[in-house]
């Protein structure tokens, strides 16, 4: 339910359905800023990080199943 404003100025987000080992819920923080284009204006790419290594971006596909935390 996270929308590119949310996105570009918020640092927690979790996940609506994947849950932790111990039951919670899945918890990632923004680890670089939000990338947008001019050419496409609904278009962002937030790199987040969880656990010790593992990384990868959310952007307006995947934004839905994220709500700021």
């Amino acid at each position: 339910m996270a929308n590119k404003s949310e996105v570009s100025t918020a640092k927690h987000f979790v996940h609506i359905t994947l849950k932790n080992a111990d039951g919670s819920a899945l918890r990632v923080r923004a680890s670089g800023k939000c990338q947008t284009w001019k050419t496409r204006p609904n278009a962002f790419k937030l790199p987040v990080k969880y656990g010790l290594y593992n990384s990868f971006y959310i952007t307006e596909e995947n934004a839905d199943q994220w709500k700021v935390a």
